[in-house]
């Protein structure tokens, strides 16, 4: 992250701060909306956010963000089957738009790191229930 936790830009009516939280969210949502991302891979101090019941917009999100330029890292774990360079170049697509347009920073990179792949649950059929059907008692003929 940049040296200055908040990003000012001039206006005639005063100053915008947009912090280096508020850029990471952004990329965060638009990233994992793109279909084949299975999650976002955060480092340990998403895992203790989400275990309180915080969900973490930002987890998987570096960003180094300059008086007018960003430069952003996602970390993701892919869906198994998915072709990876397309996704990446949508998640990379996706990040750069949602940013320009909502901060007006002009977004320089969007490097995107695989850190695995998500493999489908094996769906486990439920097992038949045992049913005992009741059959009449063979009447027993003595002999």
């Amino acid at each position: 992250m940049a040296n200055e936790e908040n990003r000012m830009l001039p206006s005639e009516l005063g100053a915008v701060r947009i912090a280096d939280e508020v850029v990471s969210i952004i990329a965060g949502i638009a990233a994992a909306d793109i279909e084949g991302v299975a999650s976002m891979s955060g480092g340990i101090g998403g895992g203790i956010a989400e275990v309180l019941g915080r969900r973490n917009l930002s987890k998987g999100v570096k960003v180094d963000v300059g008086e007018e330029e960003a430069k952003i890292d996602i970390f993701i774990i892919v869906e198994y089957g998915v072709r990876i360079p397309d996704v990446a170049w949508d998640i990379q697509e996706s990040v750069k738009k949602a940013l320009e347009t909502m901060t007006g920073l002009r977004v320089s990179q969007v490097n995107i790191h695989v850190q695995g792949v998500q493999f489908p649950e094996e769906e486990t059929e439920p097992e038949p229930e045992e049913t005992e059907e009741k059959l009449p008692e063979e009447e027993k003929t003595e002999q």
